[in-house]
């Protein structure tokens, strides 16, 4: 069984590493991919949180220089610097704050009644009509830089991410669309998304693992290093890719993405359930 569940690990962690970053849902991706590549029973749930924190570790690789302060704090530029990235991080602790509260709110209703293919179809055709809007509006940015975004934009912008609860919405599509909309420009949002995304998946990473660590075996150790280890190498490449990509190009290619994967999942299922 493990033979097979070592190459499903693969899979989903190299899935997980490309959509963790885009806006098009890797939640909503993985829900998909593991009636395919199946994990067993009972670990597959925190497998899918704990392999994200693998990508979540490739932008404190990528982004080192903006979120690692200086060491010593002997000169006025080190304290400069000191000072945006102590600032970029209390902004993000901010904006992780709505997230921590309802998720433990409505985790369990969420888990419950939302996390089936026809909401994730839903939500990835909803999302991908508001990145095409957002992005025919014109618009002028308030702000380039994470460190001119204020608090209560930080805050703002948690709160949309609570939207990201809901599968298929995507935890990225969720914080740039709200950042774009505040004010950020697409770098500035797509940035802070990323930002955003460490104290939250740390956060849901170390709940998940805390929660089944007792009943994993040691081939279950395995296949959830896999994926992490996967997902983060493949993140870290799909973050320097995306990055330049924004810097000449808008965000409406997802959406139309989106759109087409929302009707191939409906046809899918509607197909699997005739079949039936």
């Amino acid at each position: 069984m493990y033979n097979n569940e070592f190459i499903n690990a693969l899979i989903l962690g190299i899935i997980e590493g490309v959509t963790e970053f885009l806006p098009i849902s890797s939640t909503g991706h993985l829900i998909i991919a593991e009636r395919f590549f199946r994990l067993h029973e009972g670990f597959s749930e925190m497998f899918e949180v704990v392999i994200q924190l693998g990508a979540i570790l490739s932008v404190v690789i990528y982004f080192r220089e903006q979120l690692f302060p200086p060491l010593r704090v002997d000169t006025p530029e080190k304290k400069a610097k000191f000072m945006r990235v102590m600032d970029l991080w209390f902004k993000s602790v901010v904006g992780v704050v709505p997230a921590l509260f309802f998720g433990a709110l409505l985790h369990k209703y969420i888990k419950a009644y939302l996390f089936n293919p026809w909401v994730v179809a839903a939500t990835l055709f909803v999302g991908g009509i508001l990145l095409i809007a957002i992005e025919a509006r014109p618009r002028r940015a308030k702000f380039d830089d994470v460190n001119r975004m204020s608090f209560r934009t930080a805050f703002f912008i948690g709160l949309i991410q609570v939207l990201a609860m809901i599968p298929g919405t995507s935890r990225s599509a969720a914080t740039i669309l709200g950042g774009m909309f505040l004010g950020a420009s697409r770098r500035a949002a797509a940035e802070f998304s990323f930002f955003l995304a460490i104290p939250t998946m740390v956060a849901a990473s170390a709940y998940s693992l805390w929660k089944y660590h007792g009943a994993m075996t040691g081939d279950d150790w395995a296949v959830l290093g896999i994926g992490f280890v996967t997902a983060f190498l493949v993140a870290w490449g799909v973050i320097a890719l995306f990055m330049n990509y924004i810097r000449t190009r808008t965000f409406s290619a997802f959406g139309y993405y989106r759109i087409v994967l929302a009707v191939v999942v409906v046809g899918y299922f509607l197909f699997a359930l005739h079949l039936h």
